[in-house]
């Protein structure tokens, strides 16, 4: 990380940018659900979760890959949801009434230091939410601390950028504009475990078990162009602030560079399917 950059300033910065982008999660809940169900699927599959187990989810945003836990493990079973955010965190617990989910206790937790007990939970679960951590290595170490022994733990992140257009192209057309620049790698973000070997390297080295790492294809479909560009807005803290600035002048140039760049995932009829990429691992404590 870069030597200038304070952690502790970063943390807060990152906790105020998924407080703000609430709101459009919230609106978007259901669309995330099923654009990311390939993802909580595959981890659900390998968690072979059990009647009676607790099981954790770690920046569970909506909650819905939790809840698909949540029915698993009754009876007697019971799902610790958290989050980092508490605004996130209650879009959570609105969608688990809504679903009549009654197993559920909903905690604030920070993935850096977990506020649970040592050998508690006989599975972990965290669905895109390591990568964006000032330290992920050390998260992963309290997974395993608060694992039971043979515990597992599912995680997702996201795959490489040039993989996942649907954050690239909106990336690309800010540049090219001037009103971006390239990521910095040193820091966190989307696709900071991206590299190959890289999610392997720290899971090993936080102690857990032979982790196997694959990656599953995602597509995110919209029906038109602007619906496209609402969802990327109500989802992408970067996009929004930066969007937030531009005038009405920027903001159509910016529409127009983008709706060129989208046209090999454009239909005829002006629908929209961007295809993306998850790594998606599961490990033993």
């Amino acid at each position: 990380m870069n030597g200038e950059t304070d952690p502790e300033e970063l943390r807060g910065r990152l906790l105020d940018s998924w407080d703000t982008s609430a709101s459009g999660w919230r609106r978007r809940a259901g669309d995330l659900r099923a654009s990311g169900m390939p993802v909580s699927a595959w981890m659900i599959d390998h968690l072979e979760l059990q009647p009676g187990e607790l099981v954790v989810e770690l920046a569970a945003g909506p909650g819905d890959t939790g809840f698909l836990a949540s029915e698993l493990v009754k009876p007697g079973g019971r799902l610790i949801c958290s989050d980092g955010s508490e605004q996130m965190l209650q879009i959570a617990r609105e969608r688990a009434e809504q679903q009549g989910i009654d197993n559920v206790e909903f905690k604030q937790l920070q993935l850096e230091w977990l506020d649970l007990d040592t050998a508690s939970a006989d599975a972990i679960l965290c669905r895109w939410g390591v990568m964006l951590l000032v330290d992920p290595g050390a998260a992963l170490q309290e997974c395993r601390r608060v694992l039971k022994p043979g515990g597992r733990l599912a995680l997702a992140v996201w795959d490489l950028r040039v993989r996942n257009p649907w954050s690239l192209v909106p990336a690309e057309a800010l540049q090219a504009l001037g009103h971006g620049t390239p990521p910095d790698p040193s820091l966190p973000g989307p696709f900071s475990l991206s590299a190959p070997g890289r999610l392997n390297a720290l899971l090993e080295e936080a102690g857990f078990i032979e982790p196997l790492v694959e990656a599953v294809a995602i597509k995110r479909d919209s029906e038109d162009f602007e619906s496209f560009l609402d969802e990327a807005l109500d989802l992408s803290p970067t996009l929004g602030s930066a969007w937030a600035q531009l005038s009405d002048e920027q903001q159509a140039a910016l529409i127009a560079e983008l709706q060129g760049r989208m046209a090999p995932y454009t239909a005829p009829d002006g629908s929209l399917s961007v295809p993306g990429s998850s790594l998606v691992a599961i490990a033993q404590a």
